[in-house]
């Protein structure tokens, strides 16, 4: 069993231990109430203690069983937490680390509770798009107060120990230890303390017993709708805590907790919970290696060297300052480290404006950076990261200087978004030492790192680059090398859409209307704004030569020959006031499609928003199944976890391999099939992909 009964003296201690947070898995409930009952049968027992193993007193569910039969099982959490409440004896939850989800639930149902300092106490359900299901809404209002409870059940994030502790008449902590180093004596002693209290056969509390109101009542829920409403437009679980914890005011607890049950099961049927478990515990898959094992040893890295102080490495640099790492940045010329310099400052002082960082976290973050323009003064760094102009002749002459400058066993690392790591590599007299790292900008904000391996990339490179993107914080997804890697191969397919689209009669503004409704942070236009069109001008010529038979739309390039390269230049398919990132529509661009379109002899047609979504996120699939079967991607949740934290797809579609599966894949053939039919689409690229087609026609999905 999961959770470990030792008796001391005259206190039963039920220990969680489930590594890493002490999930609430099947075993580890049958341990917990198998304690329970062992410790009311002992009659030398007294009082019983209940605390977390390691570094947690309880994450919550265990993620292995969640949404299976086996999360039900009985003892089920809710069977477990009565068996707490039923007690003869007393029980003290001693909690520290982490109590969140059913782990802070199951503290609710003990009749005491003491916590450690700095505990970090949360009910994150919500962002699983889900209701806490096992008590929460009801019990967290009666000792913490309504306001305070509903704010936490619907943001989800973790509120420390201290601060719980500090709110006025609060009944979530019966005492608070002195260090998280004596919370297991001074649980013991609390035991004790209670017991002798109850000794005379005294009730113990419940919290299910105290009162939950709200002055305001009415008013105040119909407050909290609306804001909530206004913050979670496609995701359905936040307004559904309001009316839980409404319940906790207005309905017996047993009502209450019927109410908040079928809330719970109901959203655990919907399409955006199931998205949102699915990113969920695809977050998690995605820094596992198939081939490199979890105890492979790890190259120390405790300083980096970056190559290049523009836009992307200034932001790829504050990514390691942030963490404490030092970095020494390489430019050619002096007035682009000072640029450089001034743009990371910059960053920071907004930071610092906003209240978001300190000034005294802020000037140790900048003693950490060093400059040089020199690569001999890089020879120690234990990684060095190129991030300078996408040209490969650029990335050789850097690499060779790497390779002569670098210590034995430095890693070396390219920033690159679409060249081939493995001609980079080539350029070295240590290939097994080069990997790709490509951040997505701003890379001091993006989530996504790209972790591209080469063919001869070491597995020690591997699994310490997956470390080091941890360490500052980044989603690291490996990719195989490509063109474009995972997600720039993909929306190359995404843009052409888009393009055709154009040409058969849709406006730029159309577009991307449909998109974002659908969810998009920004439709294809948009965004092609924002990145620079000069960049995807740049591949299409490439394009030119290497795939003469790709059909493109040549409406961009137009776009391009009119020097509108985005907000860069305050002009590209929309126009930009300064300081200003809304997209104006322009009256000459929708001129210069029409004029195009009339010179192809196409009559345009009305497009839907639903096949304009179809046919730009289906590509997106179709070329991502292509992919997975190259090997590129090691499985479709990768892709998935690219897509979210990468080019804005809605979480609540759970990525574009999600969503597709969510449709039906064989729905998606279908559709695919249809567009193949248009003279002024891309019939070859409809083909589904053969891995779509064998899932398709097994009904089957990718996830």
């Amino acid at each position: 069993m999961t959770a470990d009964t030792r008796i001391h003296g005259d206190v039963a201690v039920i220990t969680l231990n489930n590594p890493p947070v002490n999930g609430l898995g099947l075993a580890t409930r049958q341990g917990i109430a198998a304690g329970i009952n062992q410790a009311n049968a002992d009659p030398a027992v007294k009082a019983i203690v209940i605390t977390g193993a390691g570094k947690a007193f309880s994450g919550g569910a265990d993620i292995k069983e969640f949404g299976s039969p086996k999360a039900l099982q009985e003892p089920n959490l809710l069977s477990v937490i009565l068996a707490l409440e039923n007690s003869a004896k007393p029980i003290v939850a001693a909690i520290h680390s982490v109590c969140m989800g059913g782990g802070l639930e199951l503290a609710l149902g003990a009749h005491y509770r003491i916590a450690a300092p700095g505990t970090s106490v949360a009910l994150p359900e919500v962002k699983l798009g889900l209701i806490p299901g096992a008590g929460g809404t009801q019990r967290l209002p009666r000792v913490v107060g309504v306001e305070a409870a509903l704010n936490m059940i619907v943001s989800g994030e973790p509120i420390k120990s201290e601060m719980l502790a500090s709110l006025p008449g609060q009944k979530l902590f019966d005492k608070m230890a002195a260090s998280p180093e004596s919370l297991a004596e001074e649980a013991l002693a609390f035991a004790r303390e209670v017991a002798a209290k109850h000794a005379d056969g005294s009730a113990l509390p419940l919290v299910r017993n105290l009162p939950c109101k709200h002055p305001l009542g009415d008013a105040y829920f119909q407050f909290s709708r609306n804001m909530v409403k206004g913050m979670s437009k496609n995701f359905p679980a936040p307004a559904k805590c309001v009316d839980a914890v409404e319940a906790a005011t207005k309905k017996k607890f047993d009502e209450g907790m019927a109410f908040e049950r079928e809330l719970f099961i109901n959203l655990m049927w919907t399409a955006e919970c199931r998205a949102l478990r699915h990113i969920f515990v695809a977050e998690r898959a995605a820094s596992k290696i198939a081939d490199v094992p979890a105890d492979t040893p790890l190259r120390a890295i405790n300083s980096i060297a970056i190559i290049g102080a523009g836009t992307m490495g200034g932001g790829i640099a504050m990514n390691f300052l942030n963490a404490g790492i030092p970095v020494k940045m390489l430019e050619m010329k002096q007035e682009a480290l000072d640029r450089g310099l001034a743009t990371i400052r910059k960053n920071y002082e907004a930071q610092v404006k906003k209240g978001k960082l300190k000034q005294d976290k802020y000037e140790q973050r900048m003693a950490l950076l060093s400059t040089t323009l020199s690569y001999d003064d890089l020879g120690t760094a234990d990684m060095v990261i190129e991030a300078v102009f996408e040209e490969i002749g650029v990335k050789e002459a850097v690499f060779k200087e790497l390779d002569r400058v670098m210590k034995p066993g430095a890693i070396l690392a390219s920033n690159t978004s679409t060249l081939d790591v493995n001609a980079i590599a080539a350029f070295t007299k240590r290939p097994e030492d080069v990997v790709g790292l490509h951040f997505f900008s701003p890379a001091n904000v993006m989530k996504l790192l790209e972790v591209v391996r080469g063919a001869k990339t070491a597995k020690d490179v591997m699994a310490t680059v997956m470390a080091v993107a941890k360490k500052i914080r980044k989603t690291a997804v490996v990719s195989g090398v490509c063109d474009g890697f995972i997600g720039n191969r993909m929306i190359e397919q995404y843009g052409r859409q888009g393009g055709f689209l154009l040409d058969e009669g849709c406006t730029p503004a159309q577009v991307d209307k449909a998109m974002e409704k659908f969810g998009m942070a920004m439709g294809p236009f948009r965004m092609g704004d924002l990145a620079g069109n000069d960049i995807g001008w740049a591949i299409r010529k490439r394009r030119v030569v290497e795939k003469p038979d790709m059909k493109y739309s040549k409406t961009a390039d137009l776009l391009c020959e009119k020097g509108r390269f985005g907000q860069k230049t305050g002009a590209g398919w929309y126009d930009y006031v300064p300081g200003k990132r809304d997209a104006i529509p322009n009256a000459e661009v929708v001129a210069m499609i029409e004029e195009h379109r009339k010179s192809l002899g196409i009559t345009p047609r009305k497009i839907s928003d639903e096949e304009i979504v179809q046919r730009l996120v289906f590509s997106l699939v179709n070329e991502a199944a292509h992919i997975l079967e190259e090997g590129i991607a090691a499985k479709a949740s990768d892709i998935d976890i690219v897509y979210i934290f990468g080019y804005g797809f809605p979480p609540h579609r759970g990525g574009p391999m999600n969503y597709a599966d969510e449709v039906g894949l064989f729905n998606v053939v279908q559709a695919m099939n249809r567009f193949a039919k248009n003279p002024l689409d891309d019939a070859k690229f409809w083909q589904p992909a053969p891995l779509l087609a064998k899932l398709a026609a097994e009904g089957k999905t990718f996830n």
